[in-house]
């Protein structure tokens, strides 16, 4: 199954590295030097955090989005 996953970006000038975090998604977060290679590493984090929890036999409960 499919699923689209929203993330925050942010560049910071003092790193020159973008950051990105999957809001409702607990542990959901990286960096990357493009914005290319930030959602390739959000791309596996929220992967492994799926997976992680398949494993475990816990339910992926992600908040819903609050755009407000």
């Amino acid at each position: 199954m499919e699923r689209t996953f929203t993330a925050y970006v942010e560049f910071d000038p003092d790193a020159k590295l973008y950051v990105g975090t999957v809001p409702g998604l607990s542990g959901a977060h990286s960096q990357g030097a493009t914005m290319d290679e930030l959602r390739e590493n959000l791309r596996e984090v929220i992967e492994l955090i799926i997976e992680e929890k398949a494993a475990r036999g816990e339910p992926l409960e992600v908040e819903p989005f609050d755009r407000e």
